[in-house]
């Protein structure tokens, strides 16, 4: 080559700055996963390619994001996930009561939730820049989920109380009736015992079970208190005070054996038989001393 030759002007090379790569790398992306911008949150996740052009730059910053968002998305995906269990729950727990919630239409409609739960669950191959798009319809279908079964949930919860309550009174009615009953039977019983054939036949049972007293020292007994009072629990002695079937003196020395002594010949034979007891040692020991002296 000669010195007065003149050499072919250069081309000048073209530079492929790493915002264009990134921007074209984001379109093909999206191309090619096959999903569309359709749903309106979907199309809300356009700008996230421009951000992701603009942090070319900040590559640490870019990663940081990026994890960020599909971590939000995961969180996104455990609500629903959640949501979905609480709905099969909530049906599943009125079918089991049986109860009238007072709603005609007790299902949950999960068909949103399902579907785009589904689309979300493939974050691991979904472009991160439509992850957000995706999880704001699931986050939208977890609410309308989670509301509705809240709003089912507080009909049978306030179903089981009105049944807890409605049990609770017929409790305590049955209770209050069986009580009733209990206490006319026991009224029953004691003017039963009060009458003297009454006291007799608990006075004869009494001295045998507590003091094995048989038949012999029942019929002196027999004789003692028909003579001191005729059986009668409301016998009272004039003359010098003395009270009830055992004519004890005074009367309320008979309270150590029941507060009713005064109402219940039972409580006074109680008292009667363990003054012989203490005093005698038998009844026919009393009778022998009331013959003897007119008095025990």
């Amino acid at each position: 080559m000669h010195s007065d030759q003149i050499a072919p002007a250069r081309r000048p090379r073209r530079r492929f700055t790493a915002a264009a790569v990134v921007a074209g790398t984001a379109l093909g992306i999206v191309v090619t996963t096959g999903l569309t911008l359709a749903s309106p949150s979907l199309a809300a996740a356009a700008p996230m390619a421009a951000t992701a052009i603009a942090s070319v730059a900040a590559p640490d910053a870019t990663v940081h994001t990026l994890r960020d968002i599909r971590a939000d998305a995961k969180s996104t995906l455990l609500a629903a996930r959640v949501a979905e269990t609480a709905a099969d729950s909530i049906t599943a727990d009125i079918a089991a009561t049986g109860l009238d919630i007072g709603m005609t239409d007790t299902s949950v409609d999960t068909d949103d939730l399902t579907e785009t739960t589904d689309r979300l669950a493939q974050l691991d191959i979904v472009p991160a820049l439509l992850l957000p798009g995706l999880a704001a319809d699931a986050s939208a279908a977890t609410e309308k989920v989670t509301a509705r079964v809240a709003d089912l949930r507080e009909h049978l919860d306030a179903a089981k109380a009105q049944k807890a309550a409605e049990e609770a009174a017929a409790a305590a009615a049955a209770a209050a009736a069986e009580a009733q009953r209990q206490a006319e039977a026991a009224a029953a019983a004691l003017a039963a015992a009060n009458t003297p054939d009454g006291a007799k036949a608990t006075a004869r049972q009494m001295a045998a079970d507590r003091y094995g007293w048989g038949d012999g020292q029942f019929s002196c007994l027999l004789s003692l208190w028909t003579k001191e009072s005729g059986w009668n629990y409301q016998a009272y002695n004039n003359n010098g005070g003395a009270t009830g079937i055992p004519q004890a003196l005074p009367g309320n020395k008979m309270a150590s054996a029941g507060a009713d002594w005064q109402t219940n010949a039972a409580t006074q034979i109680a008292w009667g038989l363990d003054y012989i007891s203490r005093s005698y040692g038998s009844p026919c020991a009393a009778w022998g001393h009331s013959q003897a002296v007119n008095w025990y």
